[in-house]
């Protein structure tokens, strides 16, 4: 039985699915969206809006807190400097997924992972 058993693993193991996640995290902060499939983009969600939370509350803790999870210092940087006084107005929901067809190759379902505030992220952002 599934008693208790949340997520998905998405045929990885728990390294690897962890490792996934924070590359697929370091990219979001980077390039503000991320194409990917929509399992991924709605399990990555989460994770990015629980990171952001804790950068909006600033200082080392989190900072290193966040590293420890995001491990990109580029990432861990612009989400402080950039991201996170844009979302500081912002209670919660600070991304959005987008369905967007399916890939070619496997009809695999395609999201796109995006910030709501786009506009607000920097120069090359917008």
């Amino acid at each position: 039985m599934r008693h208790a058993r949340c997520g998905r693993s998405f045929s990885r193991t728990a390294e690897h699915r962890s490792a996934m996640f924070a590359n697929m995290l370091a990219s979001l902060i980077m390039h503000g969206q991320l194409v990917t499939t929509l399992p991924k983009a709605k399990d990555l969600r989460p994770l990015a809006e629980r990171i952001i939370t804790l950068a909006k509350r600033g200082g080392i803790y989190y900072r290193r807190l966040v590293a420890s999870r995001v491990r990109h210092p580029e990432a861990v940087k612009r989400l402080f400097d950039i991201i996170a006084p844009s979302c500081s107005e912002r209670k919660g929901g600070y991304l959005r997924i987008l369905k967007a067809g399916f890939r070619v190759g496997d009809s695999a379902p395609i999201g796109i992972i995006e910030f709501v505030d786009k506009a607000s992220l920097g120069d090359d952002q917008a």
